[in-house]
């Protein structure tokens, strides 16, 4: 627990210094430095209050964010409820029942609120939350560009159709990626956010019982938490060694064998991705320097800005 707090107590004196430019035109690091100069902080101290509580939020609030802009752009579109005119994004395949973190999203708006009612967007909040998570887990900061606007729609559709499966081989991961601009080598280091968080049996249970290239020693432990039958919910570690840290072992694992599931293992099996695992497996800064440049990336996609979408005052609705 020391090691976590160091990191969230740096981590609020450090973002008071990085008010960095952004290399995108639209959004901007320093966006709230007038209209709401504690936003960030705020953010921040939530977060680091939710992951100390619960190790397993900071992966949980890193996928919220993937999830969020994966479909149409990092607009929180996410966070919305089923209205009579659109059915949201929470129930479809990727996200029901696994889907986490929107208390956290809301606290954090109701303090943001109160603060600076109507100026932070929700589609912020998730960006510099997923940010934050990373960082009160040991693994690297990086600049959040800001001025996101929050959806007035979702897509449960889009939902299905975008989001990685874990079940995908590794041609329809690069696929995957690729349709939002991300190359190979990016899919391989968004992929090593799975140095944290967990996975439900029904997920990886196919790969423990009938693949081939898995270290048996790992199939067995796993196969004690996920029965052949049964079990569905159970969950298993995607990062068998060092689970809580956010660092490269997750490509050590792949190296070994010892990818959960199958669209882990699929980056390390002969294919055209496994020089890159390598890569990450034997230095952890240079994961840790091309995954940040990845997440500014995927921070980027598509944001509404200006006049488009609007500063929801409840997350889940819009006004």
């Amino acid at each position: 627990m020391a090691l976590f707090h160091s990191h969230c107590n740096i981590f609020c004196i450090s973002i008071l210094f990085s008010l960095l430019a952004m290399s995108s035109a639209q959004l901007s690091s320093d966006f709230y430095s007038s209209t709401c100069p504690k936003a960030l902080s705020i953010i921040n101290s939530a977060v680091c209050s939710a992951v100390s509580k619960e190790h397993r939020m900071g992966a949980s609030l890193l996928r919220l964010h993937f999830h969020d802009c994966f479909v149409n752009g990092c607009d929180a579109s996410v966070l919305l409820d089923d209205t009579s005119s659109f059915t949201g994004e929470k129930s479809a395949g990727a996200n029901v029942n696994s889907l986490r973190g929107f208390e956290v999203i809301d606290n954090i708006k109701t303090q943001l609120e109160t603060a600076c009612p109507g100026i932070v967007s929700c589609a912020d909040i998730v960006a510099a939350a997923a940010r934050d998570a990373v960082v009160a887990l040991g693994g690297p900061s990086w600049s959040v560009g800001l001025g996101r606007r929050d959806s007035t729609t979702a897509s449960k559709d889009t939902a299905t159709s975008d989001i990685p499966s874990p079940l995908m081989d590794l041609s329809d991961l690069i696929s995957a990626f690729s349709n939002k601009g991300f190359t190979a080598k990016e899919m391989v280091v968004l992929s090593g956010a799975h140095t944290t968080g967990q996975a439900r049996c029904q997920l990886f249970r196919g790969r423990i019982y009938n693949e081939t290239i898995i270290d048996s020693n790992f199939a067995t432990s796993v196969k004690s938490n996920c029965p052949s039958t049964g079990g569905d919910s159970n969950l298993t570690s995607l990062d068998v060694t060092t689970n809580v840290l956010f660092d490269n072992a997750y490509f050590k694992n792949l190296v070994n064998k010892k990818g959960l599931l199958h669209s882990d293992q699929q980056l390390f099996s002969g294919g055209s991705t496994d020089s890159q695992v390598t890569t990450y497996s034997t230095s952890p800064s240079t994961f840790s320097a091309d995954f940040a440049s990845a997440m500014v990336k995927m921070g980027n996609l598509s944001p509404l800005t200006g006049n488009n979408g609007q500063i929801r005052t409840n997350c889940h609705k819009i006004n």
